[in-house]
């Protein structure tokens, strides 16, 4: 869009994509405003959700599988449809798909507060999912379509640093929530949100008209993407309970390699894919979106078990346990402006090299806690160097992908690394969920052997799938149950600690890859797109 004066939002129109030029500052703030508030009800929900999952295991009786997927029926949706959630925004316009996302998102948060069972919960949250993957996309998309290029580095800082408030505040009311009243408090927030985001858009956010579309919307991608996605959260999340070998375990690890083969294809046909391949040509946007599939899986796979940690092993209430991430969310909203200025002034490489680099450090510092660690001591620095890695990373990572595509690109752009980030966190759950249960196994039948009765130990062991949440049967002794608690505790810790040292390998990898694929100076998109 070409204009000549100042315009406030209720008279900007983005067009076909291009970014604004002379829209008001005033607009610019509200359209900021609204992606702060549209990602992080996205964001908070995954934070809140992890929060909420010991009372939710306890309350609906589910097991460590079923809690799992709580998280990974919205992950899975988010992450399989964020594709074409951004390509949607592109074709149908980012307003329009930005606010059917809040509507679903709404809806199904209100749904997800009245279920009854664990399975009724796994619905909702798939739905919900949809939602996101409507909304996530368009927040980045929206703020790369009303920003200068020279102020897009500062306005993803200031995204991610107030992001990262509201996804502190979360947890602080969604573990208060869990501790005073229930977990379907939890999701109870999210509608009053929600109605004051659908406000600010209507009234603040410019229209915007997007070129007509010259072909069908890529359907059978989306599809293809479901499944194989899919596929491989069911392998990877069913097998510590069912085997590798189990025909359903064995069933959907077929799906998901056919799968991926056919959304492979389908892309390279389809006119108008979910993923131009011509986008990865551009070695800073493949190299950008490797680094966050390596960082996004230590951070969502290891921050997955962390309140299980803290509360199940270490006894802290949700409350407390909402509060220890605190200390990350506040490094992150304090430096996330400064670290959006650091493309400008130092290039790429450098902030996306040493901030994986220091999150990997962070990772590390967080295995080392043991049973009845004292958090400010054993978590806390751990907290702390994560959260700084993260801040120089995030604004920066953000920058090289919008500037690596054309404006009318940015929404598939956002939608891919969005995909990326959000594939890396499901996989990695599941992924994880299995290595911390083939550490716990061994580890508790060791503990158990010799020092409980047999028929004590047996009982206990059934009921391994729950880990940490694992209760002595009734009929256990008061030091009988101890040693069980003290048995299930240390098995898992052991579990834990492999997560963690897991992750710091992901994100230093991810350190490399920035070096390898980055460059130094200005990021440029494809000469061919």
């Amino acid at each position: 869009m070409t204009v000549a004066t100042r315009l406030p939002c209720d008279e900007a129109l983005l067009r076909g994509g291009e970014p604004a030029v002379g829209v008001d500052r005033m607009c610019k703030r509200w359209v900021l405003a609204a992606a702060i508030l549209g990602s992080s009800l996205a964001f908070v929900d995954g934070t809140v959700m992890n929060i909420a999952l010991p009372a939710i295991q306890q309350a609906l009786g589910a097991s460590a599988a079923q809690v799992q997927w709580v998280v990974e029926a919205y992950a899975l949706l988010l992450s399989a449809l964020l594709l074409a959630g951004g390509a949607m925004g592109d074709r149908l316009g980012r307003r329009r798909t930005f606010l059917a996302g809040i509507v679903l998102f709404a809806l199904a948060s209100l749904a997800c507060a009245l279920a009854q069972t664990v399975h009724q919960l796994i619905a909702a949250r798939s739905v919900q999912g949809v939602g996101a993957a409507l909304l996530v996309p368009g927040s980045l998309a929206l703020i790369s379509a009303t920003f200068p290029e020279s102020e897009r580095g500062p306005a993803f800082g200031t995204w991610a640093a107030f992001s990262g408030i509201t996804s502190a505040i979360g947890p602080l009311v969604g573990g208060w929530l869990v501790d005073q009243a229930s977990w379907a408090w939890a999701f109870a927030v999210n509608p009053p949100v929600a109605v004051l985001l659908l406000w600010i858009t209507i009234r603040h956010v410019p229209d915007d008209r997007p070129a007509p579309a010259r072909s069908r919307f890529d359907a059978a991608g989306a599809v293809w993407a479901t499944l194989a996605l899919g596929g491989a959260v069911f392998a990877f999340t069913e097998a510590p309970a069912r085997g590798w070998l189990a025909p359903s375990v064995l069933g959907a690890a077929a799906v998901a390699a056919t799968a991926l083969a056919a959304f492979v294809r389908a892309e390279r046909r389809h006119p108008a894919p979910m993923v131009p391949f011509a986008l990865l040509r551009n070695r800073a946007f493949s190299g950008a979106n490797v680094l966050t599939l390596l960082l996004y899986a230590g951070l969502g796979g290891g921050l997955f078990f962390l309140p299980l940690n803290l509360v199940q092993v270490q006894g802290l209430s949700a409350t407390a346990a909402g509060a220890a991430l605190l200390p990350f969310i506040l490094v992150m909203f304090v430096l996330s402006r400064w670290a959006g200025g650091l493309v400008q002034r130092h290039g790429a490489q450098l902030p996306l090299v040493a901030g994986p680099a220091l999150a990997s450090a962070g990772f590390a510092l967080l295995a080392w806690p043991g049973v009845g660690a004292s958090y400010w001591a054993g978590f806390l620095p751990g907290v702390l160097v994560l959260g700084l890695g993260m801040s120089i990373a995030v604004a920066p990572l953000t920058t090289v992908v919008m500037a690596a595509v054309p404006p009318a690109s940015a929404g598939v752009a956002s939608g891919i690394n969005n995909a990326v980030s959000r594939v890396a966190g499901v996989l990695a759950i599941a992924v994880f969920g299995w290595l911390l249960a083939s550490v716990f196994d061994p580890h508790l039948r060791a503990a158990l052997t010799g020092t409980v009765p047999p028929d004590l130990a047996d009982a206990a062991w059934a009921q391994r799938g729950r880990l940490a949440a694992l209760q002595p049967p009734a009929s256990a002794s008061p030091e009988a149950a101890l040693a069980i608690r003290g048995a299930t505790k240390a098995a898992f810790v052991a579990g834990f600690r492999a997560v963690m040292l897991t992750s710091a390998a992901l994100a230093l990898a991810s350190a490399w890859v920035a070096w390898a694929t980055i460059p130094r100076g200005e990021v440029k998109p494809h000469p061919g797109r």
